[in-house]
């Protein structure tokens, strides 16, 4: 055979390699070169005019409206983007990766390594469906986090928060009436899997924090009021104390990190952010003094635009129905209030028990188009996620800057078949119309002709 054929054929293999898409990340070169791209930067409100984005192993190396050319010694992958938008990919700010896909009466029945198995193909789906990153609010992630961060399955970024810390007959504590009273050598169930922990004083609290920090949570998830979900728990009750706030608040900050609050009403909000809390998730039943107060004090919130299908995982008629329905009554309100207030506002799904919803997360990310614009949605998505997850300091397990296309961020891209800009809806069916997607610089679908360069 000779050289020129040895050349030919390996370069043919190569290029086959990055032909195949598929949920694993295809053998990578040295730099990946998008051509002629409209960016979406994660900020502005206009595409850029036609450009190129180089990418050398993780991190976007340059981006020039004039064409790049090979840099010396490396060999280029090239897509041509042919005016397609390359945009950041999207993040999910309050996902339970462990909890979305199984039901309920298979999360509280099944054996743990099948719930792992389901959580591993979720991520992977999610991953697919253009979500790069998710903040883990609730569900011992840690092991599919490292599983992911090594490589062995393919999934987006995890921030863990770990197991959700609640008190008894709180939001978290999903005991039967046969297993009170609580005894340290009888645990529920979500506790012994690790998705859940109670503590009903301020030493617990500092060693269920603790814990969970020295497992790898990059941020502390409280329920400082009654949830949806919960049996035990009434949407109006206070749970936990000033002084069992505080406690989780200064173990997290001795880590350098936060603590974020499950809070619907306002009186669970308001003592949340008068001990320190940092964000609140949900605040759906909120007031124009709760919402005022958030926004003087430069508190985080992390709302959701629940979908009524989410209701269907709970029995007509039940306690859980009733609450859900009273919190997505309140849902147009709470955004109103965010945007007059201007709050600084996370997205995400909260998706539970549902294998169908948590496939539709794109289309529950593009109906915030009932009170925002499509460049104020996908901002929030991308960049404006991206702030709330640096709160996590030196506990970030991403250290790079996320959410934004700009030189010197972390290669987390879509090529976007069309202008999300103009037609919002292009995002509800990823498999369609995310032809690229790219996370940490290595290319996990491409549905494009690739050309293959060396400068060596």
């Amino acid at each position: 055979m000779t050289a020129i054929r040895r050349n030919a054929l390996t370069a043919g293999l190569v290029v086959a390699c990055f032909l195949r898409a598929g949920p694993h990340a295809q053998e990578q070169p040295s730099g990946v070169l998008f051509e002629n791209v409209r960016i979406f930067n994660g900020t502005s409100g206009q595409l850029s005019g036609p450009s190129h984005v180089l990418v050398v192993g993780n991190v976007i190396k340059a981006i020039s409206s004039a064409p790049i050319v090979d840099p010396s010694g490396m060999t280029v992958v090239r897509i041509s983007g042919n005016g397609r938008t390359l945009m950041p990919g999207l993040s999910d700010m309050h996902w339970h990766t462990m909890l979305a896909r199984p039901s309920i009466p298979v999360m509280m029945s099944a054996e743990d390594g099948y719930i792992n198995l389901l959580a591993g193909a979720e991520a992977t789906d999610t991953l697919m469906r253009g979500f790069t990153t998710v903040r883990d609010v609730g569900g011992n992630s840690f092991s599919l986090k490292r599983a992911i961060d090594e490589g062995v399955v393919s999934g987006p970024r995890i921030y863990p928060s770990g197991a959700v810390i609640s008190v008894t007959s709180g939001h978290g504590d999903f005991r039967m009436p046969f297993e009170v009273p609580r005894t340290s050598d009888r645990l529920t169930r979500t506790e012994q899997v690790g998705h859940s922990k109670i503590a009903d004083s301020p030493d617990e609290v500092r060693t269920r924090v603790r814990e969970q920090l020295m497992l790898g949570a990059s941020q502390i998830k409280l329920t400082a009021g009654g949830g949806v979900s919960s049996p035990n728990s009434p949407l109006d009750v206070m749970t936990f104390t000033a002084e069992e706030l505080r406690a989780a608040v200064e173990a997290a900050q001795n880590w350098g990190t936060y603590v974020t609050a499950h809070a619907f009403t306002p009186p669970a909000i308001e003592r949340s952010v008068a001990n320190g809390v940092r964000c609140i998730e949900h605040a759906l039943l909120m007031d124009e003094t709760t919402a005022r107060l958030m926004s003087e004090k430069g508190i985080w919130l992390s709302i959701q635009p629940i979908p009524k299908e989410l209701g269907n995982a709970f029995p007509p008629g039940s306690v859980e129905r009733a609450k859900f329905d009273e919190v997505l009554a309140g849902m147009d309100q709470a955004y109103k209030l965010a945007k007059k207030y201007k709050l600084k506002t996370a997205w995400g799904t909260d998706v539970l028990f549902s294998q169908e919803l948590a496939q539709r997360s794109g289309e529950i990310l593009a109906s915030l188009a009932r009170w925002y614009t499509p460049a104020e949605v996908l901002k929030m998505a991308t960049a404006d996620n991206a702030q709330l997850l640096a709160l996590s300091g030196l506990r970030n397990p991403y250290p790079g800057k996320l959410g934004v296309v700009e030189e010197g961020a972390l290669a987390d891209l879509l090529l976007v078949d069309g202008n999300p800009l103009e037609n919002l809806k292009l995002i509800e069916d990823p498999g369609r119309n995310f032809v690229v997607i790219m996370k940490d610089g290595k290319i996990y679908k491409n549905s494009l002709r690739p050309t293959l360069t060396s400068s060596r």
